[in-house]
């Protein structure tokens, strides 16, 4: 047995987020095929996924016989400096007419989208990650009075992301740091959601 040293590079900076909407069956249900557009906003300043995690204990001849953890979702905060309010509108499943005018407040159901991120590492690697199976499940609308100073206005969301396959995963994740992806990019990565990691390591030849 042989001792590995590591030094794993620190965190950079978060990068681009990029949302795709989903494209439903007949009863709304979420697909594994997307919509051909991409967003990509460049507009992130912090970025906190946490776990939710149902937590179980299985008991026999007075002893714990079996113990687990089972994620149910994953919760995606994030700060945003700006975010384009007709992209908004269509997360919390509002009526847009494309024209400029939303609907919003009403009985509306949230459409499902992927949700990607770019997390950058001192070294220059990076961590590339699609939620495939996401909505929004909160949003703030908060206005300041302008000053004789900047003063940065800022968005907040909260991102519910689901299980997507039979193994109930939430994320892919791609380390374009290793040899085996190196050659993925970010622009290859994010061109459209990726499912499955076969679909990732194509994407890297």
């Amino acid at each position: 047995m042989a001792i590995q040293n590591m030094k794993p590079s620190r965190k950079y900076t978060v990068g681009a987020q990029y949302i795709c909407f989903n494209t439903p069956d007949a009863s709304g249900d979420w697909t594994e095929t997307f919509e051909a557009d991409v967003y990509k906003l460049p507009t992130v300043t912090s970025v906190s996924i946490s776990d939710e995690v149902d937590d179980y204990e299985t008991y026999a001849s007075g002893n714990v016989y079996d113990a687990d953890s089972i994620v149910s979702k994953k919760t995606i905060s994030e700060t945003n400096i700006a975010f384009p309010e007709m992209l908004l509108a269509r997360m919390r499943g509002d009526t847009v007419d494309n024209d400029g005018v939303i609907l919003e407040g009403g009985i509306h159901t949230r459409p499902f989208f992927a949700y990607g991120v770019v997390i950058t590492k001192k070294d220059g690697s990076q961590d590339l990650r699609w939620y495939p199976k996401c909505k929004l499940t909160e949003n703030t609308d908060e206005t300041e009075t302008s000053e004789a100073s900047n003063k940065d206005m800022t968005d907040d969301i909260t991102i519910s992301a689901y299980g997507y396959n039979a193994n109930q995963d939430k994320v892919i994740r791609a380390l374009n740091g290793e040899d085996a992806l190196a050659g993925l990019t970010e622009a290859k990565f994010f061109a459209a959601p990726v499912l499955t990691a076969a679909a990732v390591k194509a994407l890297a030849e």
